[in-house]
């Protein structure tokens, strides 16, 4: 299984709803394709407070590579991923992926 980890520092300016409804998205694209699960997202509520700006992230499972290609190359994935980085403070730069084989 593959579990896929994103980590956004997000604009001030940006609200939560507007953070909220990219995620509702993201977990549509996941829920639709066959080898993704377990979508899950939020801010952060951590009591270590270290999270160094990355206040939202969200977690789906993949089955395999191949699912995790499969939603990569989706269009309302990437869609949505530009709305990520459109939001997000410095465009890319405040935006952190992680793959995991778990």
């Amino acid at each position: 299984m593959i579990r896929h980890i994103v980590l956004t520092k997000f604009r001030p300016d940006v609200t939560e709803e507007t953070i909220a409804a990219i995620y509702t998205g993201l977990a549509a694209v996941a829920g639709s394709l066959p080898g993704a699960s377990g979508f899950t997202g939020g801010r952060s509520e951590s009591p270590e407070q270290i999270e160094r700006g990355y206040m939202h992230g969200f977690v789906i499972d993949f089955d395999n590579w191949a699912a995790l290609e499969n939603y990569q190359n989706n269009e309302t994935h990437k869609a949505l991923g530009a709305q990520l980085v459109e939001n997000a403070v410095s465009g890319i730069d405040g935006i952190l992926v992680l793959d995991l084989e778990v």
